[in-house]
């Protein structure tokens, strides 16, 4: 992919939303107002699993990885976006770049990987629940989240080696607030096409096995739930899994339209905006999800609540 008498870029300008320049501070308090919800209710879903025992189960173990994901997710392009919108010149490095994208790749894989488990998890719950205990075991959870990382850091490692072998000569201005496939690919100067080949190929893998993995999962579920007879006892059951529905349906719609849809239709902004809600705003919803569906969550949350208050 190398070409010759290439001189390589050594940094990036990252142009972010500069679509709209009249509203460039509305953008930034916009993005910040986003992260910070994003922090503070990822974490807070982490220290009240930390700290109530009854949420000392498999499935908010995952919960609780699952929202320290989303905020490492985040931290990886708001900071540095937001830094950019306060700086006349929005410079990222080519190393940079390199990190940002593959701690991205990382993250978005790690994601995909986890909600599978979680799905696994429920599976085990309510179609399984004599073996639950020995299934779920500590030592199981643990081996299912580090597995999990393997795979998304072999995902990772995949697409930026294809990526940044690519040549960049050229213009260095990346239209998009964070190193991406779409914009790089754009700015270029060698053959993209076997590169964007590779790409596809690794998202549609990732993608549809870690969707099919989900799908018979919840079709054994399913099967499950209508198998018991009280209509309490499947609300019950459904109700443990609504959460995770919703936040699958809301990122595997995003990713595929994305990355395997053909996106050569769609303007460069409606790119960007798309990349910000799978990036920023899936992670903020998350905790809302969570909290407002799960009733233990609500209630671990009232307790915590009224426990703090009453020192004062």
């Amino acid at each position: 992919m190398e070409e010759k008498n290439c001189t390589r870029v050594t940094e990036f300008i990252l142009l972010g939303f500069m679509d709209h320049p009249d509203s460039q501070f509305v953008i930034f308090l916009l993005f910040w107002a986003i992260y910070l919800f994003t922090v503070v209710g990822n974490l807070t879903i982490v220290l009240l699993i930390k700290m109530r025992s009854q949420l000392h189960t498999p499935m908010y173990f995952f919960l609780s990885n699952l929202s320290l994901l989303d905020v490492s997710y985040s931290s990886i392009i708001a900071p540095k976006m937001m830094v950019n919108y306060l700086l006349a010149k929005k410079v990222i490095s080519f190393a940079e770049c390199v990190t940002q994208f593959f701690l991205f790749s990382l993250a978005a894989s790690a994601e995909l990987y986890l909600l599978t488990v979680m799905a696994y998890d429920r599976f085990v719950a309510i179609s399984k629940p004599l073996l639950y205990t020995t299934l779920m075991s500590k030592k199981s959870c643990i081996l299912l989240i580090a597995s999990s990382y393997l795979c998304a850091s072999v995902n990772a490692i995949a697409h930026t080696s294809v990526l940044f072998r690519l040549s960049f000569c050229g213009s260095n201005i990346i239209n998009h607030f964070f190193c991406d496939i779409p914009p790089l690919h754009a700015i270029s100067s060698s053959d993209t096409h076997t590169a964007a080949s590779v790409h596809f190929i690794f998202a549609t893998i990732i993608i549809v096995n870690t969707m099919l993995a989900i799908f018979l999962s919840y079709a054994y579920i399913a099967d499950a739930i209508l198998r018991i007879r009280s209509t309490e006892g499947r609300r019950k059951a459904f109700s443990t899994c609504a959460s995770h529905l919703m936040t699958v349906s809301i990122l595997y719609g995003t990713l595929i339209f994305m990355y395997i849809c053909p996106i050569s239709r769609l303007s460069a902004y409606q790119i960007k905006v798309m990349s910000m809600f799978y990036s920023l705003v899936i992670p903020m919803l998350n905790p809302l999800i969570y909290s407002l569906r799960n009733k233990e969550v609500k209630e671990a949350l009232k307790e915590t609540l009224g426990w703090k208050l009453s020192l004062f």
